[in-house]
């Protein structure tokens, strides 16, 4: 039977992705599904799984290796699959460069180029995979891991590499009277360069202690999340929905729903609410151009929905949901949360989020600061309805109140404009027929 060629499935609009991982070698057999190798986008990590049983005849691509949809990855020999678990990661060695003189200035780009060090100003972001950063494959997975921006670390190796010295270097902080960004001459430093690292502790003289590592989701979403934190203005306006009416009509659809293999939560009248008010105030479904003279209107309303999962917070995205009814929402919520949770979203999947909802309802609590996803403007938190006495002007009656918590960036957004699209957000979900207008 003829070998099979395994290629890089479709990973959306991404590009020469990363792999960061091999799971098998020459000669392992594998059963269907099984991962072979792992890439990793800016957005999120996929496995790229065996389409057939048998054994690996040639693998053609390395830790290090960039790939798009259609690389060729591998050689399978379609046969007998594995009889035990797959094969441990097998971890790629990084060959040492070769000694070369000391650069003694830096290297000039012919026009057009990119330059070695990007720019990381605060208006940029900078890719998890550190695209065109100059690094060899172990020094960009310690920095993942230790959550360093390879951009803001000066190479000292041949045409600029950065070295695993120059990482250490970096993490013991500037030596007296040197640069304290870590960036070339004339490129701005990373945001937050300015802030004090805070000092390393030895924890195991004060008790025992364990180390584990973080989960890929956290490696990968710690570093967007700080980065959001130091650039964007957060200010966070809290008020609280009468859903006393609401309820009865969610638990009336619900009922259906389970008979057909669905559930119907509140967080699918939440999206419908939230689509109506960015409709009304189209602030909040813009971006900022990247010069931050402009902003950038969508008139497209793709929603983004934090999902828990045992790696840590993901969050797919919904879209089109202007287009979309109650219903309809609850039974995209469950498939794509389900793929949430057994870890088979791509790239394409958790990409061009207008808004995000981050919601905590199943939890408890009575409000939070969610961090505004960006390049997002604002992202919507809720947290587990109440009931609450509220005085009707004669009497308290009991009535069930819903906290929301609208975090906004205030380039954007200011404090009057967050209060009328957080109360309009209440008005709708206080009478379910508003929804429909």
């Amino acid at each position: 039977m003829a070998s099979t060629e395994v290629k890089v499935p479709d990973i959306g609009s991404f590009s020469d992705v990363p792999v960061i991982e091999l799971h098998v070698k020459d000669g392992d057999r594998v059963n269907v599904e099984d991962p072979l190798v792992t890439l990793e986008s800016d957005k999120a990590t996929m496995d790229v799984p065996a389409p057939v049983a048998g054994a690996v005849r040639e693998v053609r691509v390395k830790v290090g290796d960039r790939v798009s949809e259609g690389t060729p990855i591998l050689l399978l020999d379609p046969g007998d699959g594995a009889l035990t678990q797959p094969p441990p990661l097998v971890e790629q060695q990084e060959p040492e460069p070769a000694p070369a003189p000391p650069v003694h200035e830096p290297a000039v780009s012919a026009p057009g180029q990119p330059v070695a060090v990007p720019e990381t100003g605060p208006g940029s972001t900078v890719a998890p995979d550190f695209a065109g950063v100059h690094a060899g494959p172990s020094v960009r997975r310690t920095a993942r891991e230790l959550g360093v921006d390879l951009a803001a670390v000066n190479g000292s190796g041949p045409k600029g590499r950065i070295t695993k010295d120059d990482l250490l270097a970096f993490l013991r902080g500037p030596s007296a009277g040197g640069p304290t960004s870590g960036t070339a001459a004339g490129v701005a430093g990373p945001a937050g360069a300015g802030i004090p690292e805070i000092p390393a502790q030895d924890f195991s003289k004060f008790g025992e202690i364990e180390t584990v590592a973080l989960s890929r989701i956290k490696r990968i979403s710690g570093p967007a999340l700080h980065r959001s934190w130091l650039n964007v203005p957060h200010v966070t306006h809290n008020d609280e929905a009468d859903i006393t009416d609401l309820e009865p009509y969610r638990k009336e659809l619900d009922t259906a729903g389970k008979a057909d293999g669905y559930r119907v939560t509140l967080l699918a009248f939440l999206m419908k609410a939230s689509v109506s008010c960015l409709k009304q105030y189209p602030e909040f479904n813009s971006s900022l151009s990247q010069d931050r003279e402009s902003l950038v209107l969508k008139r497209y309303y793709h929603l983004g929905v934090a999902v828990d999962t045992p790696g840590g917070l993901v969050v797919p995205v919904i879209r089109d949901v202007d287009r979309k009814g109650v219903v309809e929402l609850s039974k995209e919520l469950g498939e794509i949360s389900k793929k949430a949770r057994d870890g088979k979203l791509g790239p394409a999947d958790m990409s061009g989020a207008t808004f995000t909802i981050s919601s905590l309802g199943g939890i408890g609590g009575r409000s939070f600061t969610p961090i505004v996803n960006a390049p997002e403007v604002a992202i919507l938190g809720v947290v587990r309805s109440k009931m609450s006495p509220v005085w009707d002007g004669e009497a308290f009656q009991p009535r069930l109140l819903l906290p929301l918590s609208l975090s906004y960036d205030h380039r954007v957004v200011d404090g009057a404009l967050a209060a009328r699209f957080t109360r309009r957000l209440c008005e709708l979900l206080e009478d379910p027929r508003r929804l429909i207008l």
